[in-house]
């Protein structure tokens, strides 16, 4: 999850502007959907249009779909300049560069050389974060690094690895253990089998932990995030490289395919998607992006199934509610507060400023939901269902 931007009202406020004559930024379809998007090291691009009240639009523009700032991604382009064959071969290059240094296979490959070694040999490289073979000491004998990993570490990465806090970019902040295992066992309760997990690195890592320590557990997980550390923990059927603001798989359609098995496995019956997007990221591209999920999804439902909607959690602060009604139009807001270990301001809490604004989206009916009368919350018998 994320909260760019430089604070809680610059968040909320975008929250609250979202129509159209509001300055800011709007993303729009190119004008020829056949013609690809350009590519920066996030993959395709985005188009935007910057409007400001009152005025016609300006001329439109290519960015970055994950990075807001151009500090942490560059990429600019205007939707009718014409590029010098120099020009792309230099953006292809950078591209490139930016990649991670190893490949997926690669990562696989390490890790299960990894787990073989003995407690005393497992190290993993705080400066880099990496984890190390022997081979690789030597090349970080002056950097910080952490000995004696043992196998439950490597089973709670979002604890070995340091939260990228850029606001504007990552802002990766982590559910805390209250929220984190009440969705474990909201999930379990209402019988899904399988969870999609994106950007909700630490709700995959209790859910595997749970089905590994309960045998009466078979929920299984997929993570789709776009932090390629990652990539060092998991094997290929259980994390893919991905970016949720342009539906972009890094490791290309292998992936993919990864993906569309999960999604589809017992004709996609038993599971449900949840996502805890960057809070500052444009709701537009994030929900043609959930819709591109849903459709292959739907790809595997016979014609019969076709009323079926795909169940959603999309966690998120209670202020964008319009837009995401707007485009998921049977979603409702719970009650619930999400909070996060790591963010001053996204902390549960009865009174006061520091209530948590975040909160579950869902199509599940809401009086399917039971929330936990411990921390005061109850059962409303005029709306059915749980409020705080």
């Amino acid at each position: 999850m994320a909260a760019p931007r430089d604070g809680f009202e610059a968040v909320e406020a975008e929250g609250s502007a979202g129509c159209r004559g509001s300055s800011g930024m709007e993303v729009v379809l190119p004008s020829d959907p056949a013609v690809p998007s350009p590519l920066c090291p996030h993959g395709p691009t985005l188009l935007f249009v910057k409007l400001t009240q009152g005025k016609e639009e300006t001329r439109r523009f290519y960015a970055c779909s994950a990075c807001r700032d151009r500090k942490d991604c560059n990429f600019f382009q205007w939707e009718d300049e014409k590029l010098s064959g120099a020009r792309l071969a230099a953006r292809e290059a950078h591209n490139r560069r930016c990649q991670p240094p190893l490949s997926r296979r690669q990562c696989v490959e390490r890790y299960l050389k990894i787990i073989e070694l003995p407690l005393t040999q497992r190290k993993f490289c705080q400066r880099c974060q990496q984890l190390l073979l022997p081979d690789d000491w030597g090349q970080h004998s002056e950097h910080q690094v952490l000995g004696d990993v043992s196998i439950t570490q490597l089973r709670r990465p979002s604890q070995l690895l340091y939260p990228l806090e850029n606001k504007k970019t990552n802002a990766q902040y982590l559910f805390a253990d209250r929220s984190c295992q009440f969705l474990v066992d909201l999930l379990s309760a209402l019988g899904f089998r399988r969870v999609l997990c994106v950007g909700t690195p630490r709700l995959h890592e209790l859910i595997r932990l749970t089905a590994s320590g309960d045998k009466k557990s078979n929920i299984k997980s997929l993570l789709l995030d776009i932090d390629f550390r990652y990539s060092q923990f998991y094997m290929e059927d259980s994390f893919c490289h991905y970016n949720m603001f342009n539906h972009h798989f890094f490791d290309g359609k292998t992936a993919l395919e990864v993906c569309r098995a999960f999604l589809q496995e017992d004709k996609g019956e038993g599971i449900i998607m949840v996502t805890d997007p960057p809070f500052g990221g444009l709701v537009e591209p994030l929900a043609i992006t959930f819709k591109k999920l849903i459709a292959m999804w739907k790809e595997g439902q016979s014609q019969d199934d076709s009323h079926k909607e795909l169940p959603i959690f999309w966690i998120f602060p209670y202020f964008f509610e319009s837009r995401i009604c707007q485009f998921f139009p049977s979603f409702r807001m719970l009650d619930y507060q999400v909070d996060y270990d790591n963010h001053a301001l996204y902390k549960h809490g009865k009174t006061g400023r520091k209530q948590s604004p975040v909160r579950i989206f869902t199509n599940i009916p809401p009086n399917k939901i039971i929330l936990p009368t411990e921390e005061g919350y109850r059962f409303c018998s005029l709306c059915q269902r749980y409020v705080s």
